[in-house]
This record gives structure tokens, sequence and C-alpha cells, in this order.
């Protein structure tokens, strides 16, 4: 296993530091992507990286990326280190982890659609008997599959916490039309994909996916259907009414929200079994959705 905290390409100019992503200028339109092995989690960079993590979220990507492609376009140009311009091609710790893509104008809005009651939209529900201030039907149990996937929309904070917001005002931030648009795209992202990993014995829970446009298309970018951006549980072991098993970093957030953390900077250090396990659950994951080993 490897761990890369931060990386340094000489000669590459760092276009922006993400919480888990580091992105340098490659020429033209066309950007680097590199997944780190940061973890964030309740929108906080946490000080201990899980090993593999950076190489799972690239490679899971790509997969999802090309698998989804016959429903919305996405950024990437290359997976392939030597494809990509030749600063880049110097740092072999890139392989695996590292993307090319187009340069494209974000939305800055989180997409996120859910199928089951989980999470945030579980204590909406719990409190008010709403998700994103959508009414939900009465007497439905955390983990319950929902009459139909929902679209619930959250801001996108560079720092600081990400939050939810109404159709209505994603309406107001992007204007109606494109509102739909996200909306459609979403939950016809999220369908497939759910399908497809149900067939691999994971439930999609949830999932959040980021938009663009490039040359005037709505365009998929940053990453896709990761343990990262997604909810993943076992569904041999899935039961309404429960906090099923899951292969994402709901194993960390549950140690944090146990260790009494008020979920602001800074975070607490992982102890190694938490590091171990977390590393397990998303290698797990890749294998279970692409049907073989990470590649080493």
């Amino acid at each position: 296993m490897t761990v890369m905290t931060q990386t340094e390409v000489p000669g590459a100019r760092l276009w922006r530091r993400g919480k888990v992503r580091d992105v340098y200028e490659a020429g033209g339109d066309r950007l680097v992507i590199v997944a780190s092995d940061r973890l964030s989690a309740f929108d906080v960079v946490l000080p201990t990286p899980i090993p593999d993590k950076g190489r799972v979220l690239t490679q899971l990507s790509s997969f999802w990326f090309e698998r989804l492609a016959g429903i919305v376009p996405n950024h990437i140009v290359s997976t392939k280190l030597r494809e990509f311009p030749p600063v880049f091609r110097e740092v072999r710790e890139l392989a695996g982890r590292a993307v090319l893509v187009k340069h494209c104008e974000r939305i800055d809005v989180e997409c996120v659609a859910r199928g089951y009651l989980a999470g945030s939209a579980w204590s909406e529900y719990q409190k008010l008997g709403t998700v994103a201030e959508e009414r939900l039907p009465r007497g439905l149990l955390q983990s319950e599959a929902l009459p139909e996937p929902i679209f619930t929309p959250a801001t996108k904070a560079v720092t600081g916490h990400d939050e939810n917001i109404s159709r209505a005002q994603l309406a107001a931030l992007v204007g109606s039309e494109l509102a739909r648009e996200l909306e459609r795209v979403t939950l016809a992202l999220y369908r497939a994909a759910h399908a497809y990993a149900l067939g691999r014995g994971l439930i999609l829970a949830d999932t959040k996916f980021e938009f663009g446009f490039s040359d005037g298309r709505l365009t998929l970018i940053d990453e896709a259907l990761t343990p990262d951006s997604s909810r993943y549980w076992d569904a041999a072991r899935y039961r309404a009414g429960t906090t099923p098993p899951s292969f994402d970093k709901q194993y960390v957030r549950d140690f944090l929200v146990k260790s009494g953390w008020n979920r602001e900077p800074p975070a607490p250090e992982l102890p190694a079994d938490v590091v171990e396990g977390t590393t397990q659950r998303y290698r797990e994951c890749y294998k279970r959705i692409v049907g073989e080993e990470l590649p080493a």
C-alpha cells in the first residue's frame, strides 16, 4: 500500500489544492487532477491519511466515467500517465492516481441523489418529516428505501461546511432550466449506478455529483461514485431500521462521532485500526464494483 498526502510536480503550476485533490495546469484547456490520500470528514481534512485511498478514488471514478458516458459527457481526456504533458510523466507516483481532464466551467453546487433514508437526510426527516424541505411519507425507517430516488442539492463550499438547499433555492441560483437538467441527469446517473452496484452485491444508498460546462455542454466532473462521494452498503446484510455495514467513509465518521469531536478544525488523529479498516473498505468497494483487485 502507498501513501501520498501532498503532491509536488516540479515545473508544473499548481492551480488549486482542494480537500483531497491537487489540481495542476496542463496547458491550454487541460488540467491534471491528482487524488491524494487525504480524507475529509464533516467537511474537515483529517490529519491522518488513508493508504491507497487516492488510487481507489481515481481508478473507480474512471471506471464509472466510462460506464456512464452514454448518459452525460465527462471531463476525462486520458488516464494514462504516458499521454500527459512531459512534466507529469517524470513523476511516477502519479500513476494510477492522476487524470488529464478538460478544464470545465464548474457549476458551484453539489447534486445529490438519495434512494434511501440515511445520513443528514435521516436527521432532517426525524425532526421535520422532510428531506431538503420536500415532504416525505410518514413512518419511514432509518435506511429504508424511498418510494422513488430524490434529488437534494447542496451548496459547494471551498472551505467550511456544505449546506443542503431546496430545489427552489437551486433554481434561484442557476436558473430553472439548468436546475431541471441537473436533477434529470443526477437521477439518471444514480439509477444506472444503483442497478449495476446491486448486481455486484452493493446498495448505492446515495451519492453526489459535480457538473460543469465544456464547450457549452453539461459535463460530469471531479469524481464519480467513489466511497468518498457515495454511501455503499452490503446488500446481503441490509435491513431497514438499522445502519447497514458500509464500504465508504462512514466507518471514520462513526469513530469521530464517538470521539466527541465538535466537527470543527482541528480534527483528531485516527488510530491505526480505523486507518486499516478504512483502507480495507475502500479496496473492497473497488473490488466489488470493478470485479478485480486494485492494481498494485
